[in-house]
């Protein structure tokens, strides 16, 4: 189906409406079109072709909003590289795009020129050199789109082997900010912030949906707990997608000072939030919606309302409103409480993955995530952990997240992260690392007493070191395979 540029059409619907806040900035969508059209015009002017991908590799602001829009004018796909990469971790993802035009921040120049060395078919120009560049007057650029057609080409975290390229479609994400809507309402007064780089998903979707939704996105540069809730409370917002430690922050900076009553949504992703953290908000009436999703979903699939948020403490909550999903263990659909792979299926949800990788992972429309849940008797669902991080000790399985859960229900542990050793008896063993909470006297006996009041003797972690943070990805994902490397030399 085709359909008019989605920023052409929200401009020409609402041209006044404030698109962007961006520090002292205020940019209409008419604005933003206009500066959109003028970058594209420039980028035209770059080796590339409709339908080949352009990747980006810039912090977030208004000028690369401005370059998302800009890519798709020119019918490029999007490749929006993650900042915290490594010039070999990204020359792995340009080579395996076939990419042959980066736009970068002057930041990142050393990185480039590592690249460059490596990838002769490249053209690297800086953000800044771009905006020096004349208007090409004569270029022709897209006006109407194939909701079929590749709106991005988004690498997945890596957190588990090589990364893959993840194809998603305009309808991709249409269905997905329509998916958003269906559950969490619209107003015409809500205000996105975004503090989630705008390379990751939870970013990205908030930019199509701004557009979709002709609502205003505040930009940070990067999440500050000081101004993130100073957005909320003298700057209008209305909904901010956090992970929890995100939210903790928060939180504790807030002190006894409550939100507005304007401020309606904090959509939380990343894995279950402590119990604590969870009281902690509903005492300071913090409406927080507990998700699941992943860049093959483009965003949340599931999400928990705020009224079960502790009835329904750990859940994910239910499938938005055009996704299924199912639990599958040995080739059939589990029963409820009964563990397996989680699958899905909707609109949102990936063709597949770039180069045809990862075809197993697509069975009969149904994506195999690889995740490990359950869905109790009420059909709340229960994300248990990562197949691959599930690992066996003494021939039982062990799933780290689920003993994170219980650390962090601890009112003296702020973090988490819980990953194997070797072990000549039992094969493997569970080994937790932990981030306290300022001020506490806990000792990891307290710690270990503790979960061996919750949890099965096999699952008890055979020590606990505290440390000062955790190695996570720009997504604020925990690397589990990176944890060893915190153990005292």
């Amino acid at each position: 189906m085709h359909m008019p540029h989605w920023l052409d059409k929200r401009a020409s619907l609402t041209p006044d409406r404030i698109a962007i806040e961006y520090g002292n900035e205020q940019i209409t969508f008419a604005q933003l079109r206009e500066r959109s059209l003028i970058t594209a015009s420039k980028i035209s002017s770059l080796p590339t072709k409709q339908g080949y991908p352009i990747a980006l590799l810039c912090y977030n602001d208004s000028y690369t909003v401005e370059l998302i829009h800009a890519v798709h004018y020119v019918g490029g796909i999007l490749m929006p590289l993650n900042i915290r990469l490594t010039a070999h971790e990204l020359l792995y993802q340009l080579q395996d795009a076939k990419c042959n035009v980066l736009i970068y921040d002057p930041q990142f120049q050393q990185l480039i020129d590592l690249i460059i060395d490596e990838y002769n078919n490249i053209r690297c120009i800086c953000t800044t050199a771009l905006q020096q560049m004349d208007i090409v007057t004569d270029t022709s650029l897209v006006t109407y789109i194939d909701q079929e057609e590749t709106h991005t080409i988004m690498y997945t975290s890596g957190t588990t082997g090589f990364p893959k390229g993840v194809i998603q479609s305009y309808s991709n994400h249409w269905n997905s900010a329509v998916g958003s809507m269906l559950n969490l309402g619209l107003s015409e007064h809500d205000k996105w912030l975004v503090c989630v780089p705008l390379f990751h998903i939870s970013g990205l979707s908030i930019v199509i949906r701004s557009v979709l939704y002709g609502i205003p996105m505040v930009i940070h540069e990067k999440f500050d707990p000081v101004t993130a809730n100073a957005a909320i409370i003298d700057q209008g917002v209305t909904i901010m997608s956090v992970v929890s430690n995100m939210l903790s922050r928060m939180v504790e900076q807030l002190g006894d000072v409550r939100y507005p009553e304007h401020f309606r949504c904090m959509l939380l992703g990343g894995g279950p939030a402590p119990l604590s953290l969870l009281e902690q908000c509903v005492v300071k009436e913090i409406p927080v919606f507990q998700t699941y999703g992943m860049t093959e979903t483009c965003s949340q699939i599931v999400t928990l309302q705020p009224e079960y948020m502790l009835s329904k403490l750990g859940s994910a909550g239910k499938p938005l409103f055009q996704a299924e999903l199912k639990i599958m263990m040995d080739g059939h659909e589990a029963q409820a409480m009964e563990a397996g792979e989680i699958i899905v299926r909707g609109p949102n949800v990936t063709s597949g993955y770039l180069n045809g990788v990862g075809t197993n992972s697509f069975v009969g429309g149904w994506l195999y995530t690889g995740d490990v849940g359950y869905v109790d008797e009420d059909g709340f669902l229960y994300v248990l952990d990562r197949r691959r991080d599930m690992f066996v000790s003494g021939g039982e399985n062990v799933y780290p997240a689920e003993i994170e859960a219980t650390l962090i229900s601890h009112q003296a542990v702020l973090e988490s992260g819980v990953t194997s050793m070797s072990h000549e008896i039992w094969g493997q063993v569970p080994i937790a690392f932990v981030v306290l909470n300022h001020d506490t006297n806990c000792t990891e006996e307290d710690l270990l007493q503790y979960c061996s009041e919750r949890l099965a003797k096999y699952k008890l972690p055979k020590a606990i070191h505290v440390v000062k943070q955790l190695p996570r990805n720009a997504s604020n994902k925990l690397l589990r395979r990176e944890l060893l490397q915190l153990l005292p030399s």
